[in-house]
């Protein structure tokens, strides 16, 4: 993972790629909330304090917004996501995605997520998360929760389908590969409810939307 220190004024991703780069994710494995989340060693980086956002932060913001960028907020803390959102909508930061919302990592409460939807964001849900668990093929994996289809769904139905984005989060030996995990969770969404034209908002409409593609 990749922290900013340098001026925005600097070469970017956007740049190096002549345009080619859309997605800016902040810290994962590398974010101190995942750390303290799973007992792990070290400080981590953080991109908000009390309600803040670091310099550095700031400074990613500002070419997301310049750009037209897509934020991912990767798995730093509930409270650093909605910090950098608000942050980043004063700044005209238009595409913003919570990265896998329900996992334990961020771990967002459907509160959280009603505030992620009142900012404009997007909130992502991966069928990897619900491959995690006791049973997962991992030992990784298995000190994740597991996420059920129906909790997922629940979830789409209580904060609206227009504020959600369908992903797999897969590409790991053992796992599914992209397409069939893809369609693993698509096919779940439906047993619990999710009809053919609300999933093709989540997995094909607002995506396009988010990356320009539309």
């Amino acid at each position: 993972e990749y922290t900013l220190t340098r001026p925005p004024t600097c070469p970017t991703m956007w740049d190096h790629l002549s345009g080619r780069g859309k997605v800016v994710w902040l810290p994962t494995f590398d974010a101190a909330h995942h750390l303290q989340i799973f007992g792990e060693p070290g400080d981590g980086i953080r991109v908000a304090i009390d309600g803040t956002v670091t310099p550095e932060m700031e400074a990613v913001l500002r070419i997301i917004a310049r750009e037209n960028l897509v934020l991912q907020t990767g798995h730093v803390s509930p409270a650093e996501a909605l910090a950098v959102m608000r942050r980043g909508r004063d700044l005209g930061v238009r595409n913003m995605v919570v990265t896998h919302a329900m996992a334990d990592v961020p771990g967002m409460t459907l509160g959280d997520m009603r505030q992620v939807a009142a900012l404009g964001g997007k909130i992502e849900l991966d069928l990897l998360n619900h491959l995690m668990g006791p049973n997962a093929v991992h030992g990784w994996m298995r000190h994740w929760q597991h996420l059920s289809f129906t909790v997922m769904a629940d979830a789409i139905k209580a904060i609206g389908a227009e504020h959600f984005v369908l992903a797999s989060d897969l590409g790991q030996s053992g796992n599914p590969i992209h397409p069939d995990g893809y369609k693993m969770l698509v096919k779940g969404l439906a047993a619990e409810g999710i009809d053919e034209a609300t999933l093709r908002l989540m997995m094909a409409e607002t995506p396009a939307r988010l990356l320009g593609l539309d």
